[in-house]
């Protein structure tokens, strides 16, 4: 009998681990017998139908593999290192016992796990689905959106951002109508069954056409992110872009105190509205950290944190394009605590607009700004077509959207 109270797929991965036992032999193609599948199907109440009849005609199910509830159940169990085969036979991970008998850990634990089960999830079928083909990315998309908002999301959207996310990894430029309306068939169909794999799992819940998170998935999620839990360590950082005034750029913002370095470089980029597009380098107490490069003698900067570099009064820099030699200074404002309910990292307040890409750095940025307010400059005309502005009051310097600031650390990968 299922639990009413844990979500389905919880407790139907218990009940297999339960039943599984010591271990239970495997076909020679490694999966469960037929005849543990049937005996699962009515014990895990999977919904799969065993020999399904269509019209008059009975097709005769041939292997457990095409139980498609149990066998994404066995094959989940394994990815989040739940069971594992060994001698022809599926036995638990003993070390893993203890996952089992904590919600929260179990549904960390298969969380965790979902990337990795794309074919269990969305089995090759009649239909051609880019996502099937391109899974975690498809599944990123659709969890980032998610988290995005605290607001239910239109499935509609969450369809057009797997579609946006996945086009860009295929040619489709040539492909006549017809097909690219089959593939968005596809593209459709397998983001609904993804949809409804997270909502068996409690993550997401349908009302509608839109889709949320509940609380648990959205704390499963931060968890993966590596947000901190509430009373774990945060500090508060404000970062000082260099050298630009009238207005000047800056952001306070909270992160994680154990956030490493090349997780910190995302959200600065994010924080200020950098495309990331160039080099970067930190440096704290005379040692420089970056990316990992046989050109740069840079320490690998996945290596250090955060918190082992900076005192509650300290800071570091930050340099970012190493022609236009962008430096931020980065100083510690306080020292507090997560708490309950928040999302980390966040942007909290800041002022001033990210200077356009490739502009010449901060004294480029000045003639920049000089160029935009005088009509009768030779270069005002084609300065405004660079940076793809009709007139020169599209350009604020002052601009600060704290909310979209916001939004784009909540959707950092």
């Amino acid at each position: 009998m299922m639990d009413p109270e844990q979500p389905r797929t919880i407790e139907q991965i218990r009940g297999l681990l339960s039943w599984i036992g010591a271990g239970r032999k495997l076909t020679q193609t490694g999966k469960v017998t037929l005849a543990d599948g049937r005996a699962l199907v009515t014990l895990l109440e999977t919904g799969d139908t065993i020999d399904p009849a269509i019209g008059d005609r009975t097709f005769k199910t041939k292997s457990s593999q095409e139980l498609y509830h149990l066998n994404l159940l066995v094959e989940w169990a394994k990815a989040a290192r739940l069971l594992r085969v060994a001698g022809g036979r599926l036995v638990p991970v003993k070390k893993n016992a203890r996952v089992v008998e904590n919600p929260e850990r179990l549904l960390d634990a298969l969380f965790e796990a979902l990337s990795r089960i794309g074919e269990a999830v969305l089995p090759s079928g009649w239909l051609d689905s880019m996502l099937a083909e391109e899974y975690p990315a498809g599944l990123r998309a659709v969890l980032t959106s998610l988290y995005a908002t605290d607001l239910p999301v239109p499935e509609q959207k969450l369809r057009a951002a797997v579609w946006d996310t996945l086009s860009g990894f295929f040619v489709l430029d040539d492909l006549p109508e017809n097909r690219l309306g089959l593939l968005r068939q596809g593209n459709d169909r397998d983001v609904a069954r993804l949809l409804t794999v997270l909502t068996g799992l409690g993550a997401v819940e349908l009302a509608g056409n839109t889709v949320a998170f509940t609380a648990a998935g959205r704390e499963a999620l931060a968890r993966l992110r590596g947000e901190p839990r509430p009373g774990d360590p945060v500090y508060e950082l404000r970062i000082q872009l260099s050298d630009v005034d009238q207005p000047s750029v800056w952001r306070l913002v909270q992160v994680p105190a154990g956030i490493r370095l090349d997780r910190l470089h995302q959200v600065i980029q994010a924080a200020m509205g950098w495309q990331n597009c160039h080099l970067h380098a930190f440096s704290a107490n005379g040692v420089q950290y970056g990316r990992r490069s046989a050109e740069l003698d840079f320490v690998d900067e996945t290596t250090a944190v955060l918190d082992s570099l900076v005192k509650e009064d300290g800071g570091l820099d930050y340099d970012y394009d190493f022609g236009d030699s962008w430096e931020h200074r980065i100083t510690v404002e306080r020292r507090m605590t997560a708490g309950a309910g928040h999302h980390y990292p966040a942007c909290v307040d800041g002022a001033g607009a990210c200077p356009p890409e490739d502009c010449g750095g901060p004294g480029g940025y000045e003639d920049l700004k000089r160029t935009l307010q005088d009509y009768a400059d030779p270069e005002h005309e084609d300065l405004l077509r660079w940076l793809g502005l009709k007139t020169a009051a599209d350009f604020d310097p002052a601009h600060f959207d704290l909310r979209e600031i916001n939004r784009q650390l909540r959707t950092l990968d």
